[in-house]
C-alpha cells in the first residue's frame, strides 16, 4: 500500500483518466463481466449474515434444536461462501487480463512512438528518463490500475450494502467488532511463499526490457541509419510479451490472498454466530443480532482500509500515466511526402513515387540502391537547435562523386550537426542539401540513409552474436562475407580467439570488449555494407596507433570511388583528403587541400601545428 496523503484530483488528472478509459474501452466485455462478478460477490457476501441469523433461530433452547433446518442452512452457507470465493477469484482473474493487456498496449505504443519521434526530441531528453517512463512509470500505473479494478468497485458496493444493516443494529457493539477483526495474515504468508519464484522471473524480464529499451533509445541514430526500426519493434514486442506473461502469472497467484482471507473470515464469523447461539440461550444478548452485526461490521470496515490504499495508489498511477502520455503526445517526425523519390532509382530522373514503394519489404529498402553517384551540394544552409541562437550560417559546399571531405574544427563548431543534416536526422532551417541533384528533403529517409554508411565515435553493439552485429546493415550476408569484412577491419584475429568465435554472444553494448574492439566491429559492419557514401565520425579514436595505420589503409581502399565525409580531431589522419572544411562557430572559415591550408598560415595551420607541438 502506498504511503502518504492522497493529493487533490486536478483537471489534468481527469483528462488522464479519460485517456486510460479509452484504452480500457477496448476490453469493455471483460470490464462488464468483472462488474457483474463484483456485484455477485457483494450480494452473496451480504446474504450470508441472513443465513447466519436463520441458523441461530433454529436453536430455540436447550435440547430444542431443529437439526434438519440448521444443517440445511449451514450447507447453503457453505455453498454460498465457496461461490463467493469463486466469483471473486474469477473477477480478479479478469481484472488481471484487462490490466496487463492495457499496460502491454500502452507500453508497445510508447516504444513504437519513440522510434517515430524526431531525433531532436531524443537528444533533448536523457535516455534514462525515457526508459523510466516506458518501464517504471508503466509498472506503477499497472499496480494502481489493478488495485482499482480489484478493490474499488467491490469496496464501494460493500459499504453501501452494509450501511443499511449497520444502522439497524446496536452501534456500541462496534468496539467488540474491532477487537474481533479477522487476522488472516498466516494464509496470506503461505500464498506469498509460492509467488517468490514468479516475481523473480518478472524482475528478470523487467531488467531485460529495461536494458533493451536503453540500448535502443540510446542508439536510435544507428537503428534509423540502418533501417532497423521494424526489427527493433518486433524484438521489443517479444520481450514485452514475456514480461507481461510473467507479470500476469505472478499477480494471478498473489491475488489468491484476498479471496482466501475473505473465505477464512467468513468461516470464522459464521462459527462465531453459531457458537454465540449458546450465549443467546442464556439470554445474555440477542445472538442473532450479535452475529449479524459482526458479519456486517467485518464487511463494512475492510473496504474502508482497502479504498484508502486504492485512492492513493490510483493517484500515483495517474501521475505515472501522465508521464507516459507526455511521450505519446509528442508530435511524430513529419513523414515522407507521398511523392517523395527513392534515391538511386533510375538516377532519380524518372524515379517512381514512394507511395508505390511503401509496401515493399524491409530487405528491399535496406539494400543499397544502384545508380547513386554520391555528388553532394550544400547550398546556403542555415540551421540551429535553439532558434534564438545561431549555429550553422550560410554553409556552401560542393562535393564531387568519390571525393573525400574532412570536417575539422573545435568542439561545438557544428561538425556533428552537419552530419546530422546530411542524414536528415534534423531538417535544415534554410537552404538545401542536394544528393545527385535531388533535395534530400524530397527523397525518402529510408532510401537516403540506405546510401550512407556511418561509423560514429560512440560505438554501439546490440546484445547478439558478433556475426549478427557485423551483419546489422546487411542481414543476408554470408559468413564468408562477414569474415572478409572483419579481416579488412583487423578484428578477425581477436574474434577467432573468443569462446564461440563469430557466434559469441555479446552482452549489453559489447559486454567485456574493449572500446577499441567495439570500434573495430563497428568498422567491420560498415565495410560489409559498403554504400556509395560514407560518414566517419572519429572512427579510429579508440584504436591504438598501430592498428589505426592498418585501418586507415583499409579505409583508403574502401573510400575509393565513394563520397566520404570524415569528422576528425587528429588532423594527421586527413592529410590526403580531397577537401578539408575548417569550421568555427558554425561557419566554414577555410576550405581546401591540406597543403593549401597550411600555406595560408590560417586557423587550420594553427590547429595542425598545435597538435604536433602538444605531442
Amino acid at each position: 500500500m502506498a504511503k502518504g496523503k492522497p493529493r487533490k484530483m486536478t483537471a489534468e488528472d481527469a483528462r488522464t483518466i479519460k485517456r486510460i478509459l479509452r484504452y480500457i474501452e477496448h476490453y469493455r466485455g471483460h470490464v462488464i463481466l468483472s462488474v457483474v462478478l463484483a456485484a455477485v460477490t457483494v450480494v452473496l457476501t451480504l446474504y450470508i449474515p441472513i443465513l447466519t441469523g436463520r441458523a441461530v433461530d433454529m436453536i430455540v433452547g436447550v435440547g430444542d434444536v431443529n437439526w434438519t433446518e440448521l444443517l440445511s442452512c449451514l450447507k447453503l452457507m457453505g455453498v454460498l461462501i465457496l461461490l463467493t470465493a469463486l466469483a471473486q477469484w474469477l473477477m480478479n482473474h479478469i481484472n488481471n487480463i484487462v490490466t496487463f493487456r492495457v499496460v502491454q498496449d500502452i507500453r508497445t505504443k510508447a516504444f513504437n512512438h519513440l522510434e517515430e519521434l524526431p531525433v531532436g526530441y531524443l537528444d533533448a531528453h536523457p535516455a534514462g528518463d525515457l526508459t523510466s517512463r516506458v518501464i517504471t512509470d508503466i509498472d506503477q500505473f499497472s499496480q494502481g490500475l489493478l488495485m482499482g479494478f480489484t478493490q474499488l468497485f467491490t469496496g464501494v458496493l460493500t459499504i453501501l450494502g452494509t450501511l443499511v444493516f449497520m444502522f439497524s443494529i446496536e452501534p456500541l457493539i462496534t468496539v467488540l467488532v474491532i477487537l474481533l477483526t479477522p487476522l488472516s495474515f498466516v494464509v496470506a504468508g503461505q500464498i506469498a511463499k509460492h509467488t517468490y519464484k514468479l516475481f523473480r522471473h518478472q524482475s528478470e524480464s523487467r531488467g531485460e526490457i529495461t536494458a533493451f529499451t536503453e540500448e535502443m533509445i540510446g542508439n536510435l541514430k544507428v537503428v534509423k541509419a540502418f533501417g532497423h526500426e521494424q526489427e527493433a519493434q518486433r524484438e521489443f514486442e517479444k520481450i514485452n510479451e514475456t514480461l507481461s506473461d510473467y507479470s500476469f502469472k505472478a499477480t494471478f497467484v498473489s491475488s489468491l490472498v484476498n479471496p482466501a482471507t475473505r473465505c477464512v473470515n467468513s468461516i470464522v464469523y459464521a462459527a462465531v454466530g453459531v457458537s454465540g447461539a449458546v450465549m443467546a440461550i442464556r439470554s445474555f444478548i440477542s445472538v442473532g443480532q450479535l452475529v449479524s452485526f459482526l458479519s456486517y461490521a467485518n464487511q463494512y470496515t475492510k473496504p474502508f482500509n482497502e479504498i484508502s490504499g486504492v485512492v492513493t495508489e490510483l493517484q500515483n498511477a495517474i501521475a505515472s500515466a501522465s508521464r507516459v502520455f507526455e511521450i505519446l503526445d509528442e508530435p511524430a517526425m513529419e513523414p515522407d511526402a507521398p511523392d517523395a523519390l527513392v534515391l538511386g532509382e533510375a538516377g532519380n530522373a524518372s524515379a517512381g513515387r514512394a507511395g508505390a514503394k511503401a509496401t515493399e519489404s524491409r530487405a528491399q529498402h535496406t539494400a543499397t540502391p544502384c545508380g547513386v553517384r554520391g555528388q553532394v551540394d550544400i547550398e546556403h544552409l542555415w540551421f540551429s537547435y535553439d532558434k534564438t541562437k545561431k549555429l550553422l550560417t550560410d554553409i556552401n559546399v560542393h562535393v564531387k562523386p568519390g571525393e573525400t571531405v574532412a570536417i575539422v574544427g573545435p568542439t561545438g563548431c557544428g561538425k556533428s550537426t552537419l552530419i546530422n543534416l546530411l542524414m536528415r536526422f534534423y531538417e535544415a532551417d534554410q537552404g538545401a542539401i542536394l544528393v545527385d541533384g535531388q533535395d534530400n528533403r524530397h527523397v525518402t529517409r529510408e532510401s537516403l540513409r540506405a546510401n550512407f554508411g556511418m561509423v560514429l565515435q560512440e560505438t554501439w553493439l546490440k546484445s547478439a552474436s558478433i556475426r549478427d552485429n557485423i551483419a546489422y546493415g546487411k542481414p543476408d550476408a554470408t559468413l564468408e562475407e562477414i569474415q572478409e569484412a572483419a579481416r579488412r577491419a583487423h578484428c578477425d584475429s581477436f574474434i577467432r580467439r573468443m569462446p564461440q568465435g563469430y557466434d559469441t554472444i555479446l552482452g549489453e553494448d559489447g559486454g567485456a570488449l574493449s572500446q577499441g574492439q567495439k570500434q573495430l566491429l563497428c568498422i567491420a559492419r560498415l565495410m560489409l555494407r559498403l554504400p556509395p557514401m560514407l560518414i566517419l565520425d572519429e572512427a579510429t579514436s579508440s584504436i591504438d596507433t598501430r592498428t589505426e595505420l592498418h585501418i586507415q589503409h583499409a579505409f583508403d581502399r574502401m573510400m575509393e570511388g565513394r563520397t566520404s565525409f570524415i569528422v576528425a580531431h587528429r588532423l594527421s589522419t586527413i592529410k590526403n583528403a580531397d577537401l578539408i572544411l575548417v569550421m568555427k562557430d558554425g561557419n566554414i572559415i577555410e576550405q581546401g587541400k591540406h597543403e593549401e591550408l597550411l600555406a595560408r598560415q590560417g586557423f587550420y595551420a594553427k590547429l595542425y601545428n598545435s597538435q604536433f607541438a602538444a605531442s
